[in-house]
């Protein structure tokens, strides 16, 4: 099987040079962006793409499919997507080693077969990690097209192999070799945090710019009325956001007055809201043991709310973790793990009064999207300790930062005491996140990545 494959991955790249070489000179107008994931799920390359289009470039995005795109990225003119096909179920029968290696021939061979049929391109940005193939092959598809290729680091690839197969497996070495020796024949590197940069010049010999994740404008708080149509759309499909009298024009949270006008709930529950790709990164018992302590606190006192917690997202951990959940009796407690359209994703943040991140870094050295995305929407974060995550959480100041799930029962029963009439300091970490909303990704883009285009 893997014998075919690395004959097609030959062949291909021989029609590549052939082709390229048929062709007029690079085309200084077009960009290839690639990502070897589902591109619905990868935001900050679809900011990427966006940002290109308004700056009238033209935009191949290569990856997979899957989750759907937002909008804006499926109805511009100046996007095209190029969706790679997936290794077929064969492979799975095949040994363990041969899965990996015939995995990465298939995805090289379909990465190089896109890059074949499209235009040369001027510059192509890449996603890291994943490393293997793509930095190999875009290299190589740089070379050959007279590309300038820029690498947007998100994070180590070998890292994330580690937490799968262990720190001292004979591919994590020859993963870290591959990224740290290929990724210095980059002409571009960008980074998502500051100490990512530093380990990437003092012990990768790269020079980074560091590009931090910041929202764009459709992340943001959400005023009484859009709460509401929001929690009219959600409680069709899931009843936990339905009022207790099942009334058309009220919810859990909101109420429609005689005069049309909206109001909250004086009585209503606080609406905490996680979003996961439910992965062994994250460690989701943190937060269900940190539920039970607030459960038994909740019993025994009067002043703290009920609670519907909102887990977004999907991945391989969910129905494990769905299954424990159903089990739980609580009566102060409710969660639901709804699965949002694209466009809905921000609302929910925006209408939410606290969120919890459970990312832990696999290098220490990137920072959880999700979190870029709260403080976007004006959302305090509780977020779990590891290195560098105060470039964007400041304890006390925007949220706070837990190491255990003891620390995280104590936050959420500090900040939600007396909810909804008392909320002094989750009304203070609002305050200090508007110097952080003024910030977006446009303007921060247009500021450090399009001056390397440019260059």
């Amino acid at each position: 099987m893997w014998f075919v494959l690395l004959f097609a991955f030959v062949l291909i790249l021989l029609i590549l040079v052939l082709i390229t070489y048929c062709r007029s000179d690079v085309d200084s107008n077009k960009v290839c962006v690639v990502v070897l994931g589902d591109v619905g799920r990868s935001p900050r390359m679809q900011y990427h793409a966006i940002s290109l289009a308004n700056e009238d470039y033209l935009v191949d995005i290569i990856g997979y499919s899957g989750s759907k795109p937002p909008e804006e990225l499926l109805n511009n003119e100046n996007i095209m997507l190029h969706f790679m096909r997936p290794p077929p179920d064969i492979v799975q029968k095949l040994p363990k080693m041969l899965i990996y290696l015939s995995k990465v021939v298939w995805q090289a061979t379909a990465l190089l077969w896109l890059c074949s049929k499209t235009r040369r391109y001027k510059h192509i940005i890449l996603q890291n990690p994943p490393s293997i193939p793509t930095m190999a092959v875009m290299l190589l598809v740089s070379y050959i097209q007279g590309s300038k290729l820029l690498i947007d680091w998100h994070n180590y690839g070998y890292t994330i192999l580690a937490m799968a197969v262990g720190s001292k497996h004979p591919l994590v070495k020859i993963a870290k070799w591959y990224e740290h020796k290929l990724g210095k024949f980059s002409k571009h590197n960008i980074c998502v945090t500051n100490a990512m940069r530093e380990d990437l010049k003092s012990n990768w010999g790269i020079s980074a710019e560091t590009v931090y994740d910041r929202p764009p404008e459709k992340f943001k708080e959400c005023d009484t009325s859009a709460k509401h149509e929001l929690f009219i759309k959600l409680a069709e499909s899931y009843p936990v956001f339905r009022h207790r009298s099942d009334s058309s024009t009220s919810t859990a949270f909101t109420e429609q007055l005689s005069d049309g006008s909206i109001r909250l709930l004086p009585t209503r529950p606080a609406l905490l809201v996680s979003s996961t790709s439910w992965t062994d990164d994250e460690d989701f018992s943190v937060l269900l043991h940190a539920l039970d302590s607030y459960e038994t606190v909740a019993e025994d006192t009067g002043d703290l709310p009920k609670i519907i917690c909102a887990i977004t997202g999907k991945g391989p951990n969910k129905a494990y973790y769905k299954a424990i959940i159903e089990e739980k009796f609580w009566t102060h407690i409710q969660v639901v793990t709804p699965w949002l359209e694209a466009e809905d994703y921000p609302k929910l943040l925006g209408c939410a009064d606290l969120g919890v991140c459970l990312h832990m870094s696999s290098s220490g050295l990137d920072l959880p999207m999700k979190v870029v995305d709260m403080f976007g929407c004006g959302l305090p974060v509780c977020a779990v300790h590891f290195n560098c995550l105060d470039e964007l959480v400041q304890h006390d100041s925007n949220g706070l930062v837990f190491h255990n799930e003891q620390q995280l029962a104590e936050q959420l029963q500090d900040l939600l005491s007396n909810f909804p009439k008392q909320q002094q300091k989750l009304d203070k970490y609002r305050e200090n996140l508007k110097t952080f909303q003024s910030k977006r990704w446009k303007e921060c883009w247009q500021q450090t990545v399009l001056p390397l285009l440019k260059s």
